[in-house]
């Protein structure tokens, strides 16, 4: 089989999995998106490494390593990236990426700098002792 082949599935795959991290506003879209990306590349890896065994006295089959930690760091990317939007979600009631915001201010929260007096029982005291 020629390298072709793999060469422009992985150019395809590579060029839907960009178009819906760019086009997409659901973040688990988006991850997916990463994924097939992800994959991509490793298709791309193994087929390079099979064309490059063939030529080569001694096979490493180093694009095939390569692709196994791929796979692995992966998958603990998609772990995290998933528990990170189900906790946003959950907070904010949304994961669409265009509706989020800093993560940092609540959804009522001006910001800082607003000059609205500080609340809670150390205001409290502070007001009763003046």
């Amino acid at each position: 089989m020629h390298l072709a082949y793999p060469a422009v599935l992985s150019v395809l795959l590579f060029c839907t999995g960009l178009y819906g991290v760019l086009a997409r506003r659901n973040a688990i879209l988006v991850l997916m998106s990463v994924e097939l990306m992800l994959n991509a590349v490793n298709l791309n890896l193994v087929a390079f490494d099979v064309w490059l065994s063939k030529a080569a006295e001694e096979t490493l089959h180093s694009g095939q390593a390569l692709t196994l930690f791929t796979i692995a760091i992966a998958a603990a990317e998609i772990g995290i990236g998933l528990a990170i939007v189900l906790a946003v979600h959950r907070n904010r009631g949304t994961s669409d990426i265009d509706k989020l915001r800093d993560t940092a201010e609540g959804p009522d929260d001006d910001g800082p700098g607003t000059g609205t007096p500080a609340a809670g029982p150390a205001a409290e005291k502070a007001e009763a002792t003046a």
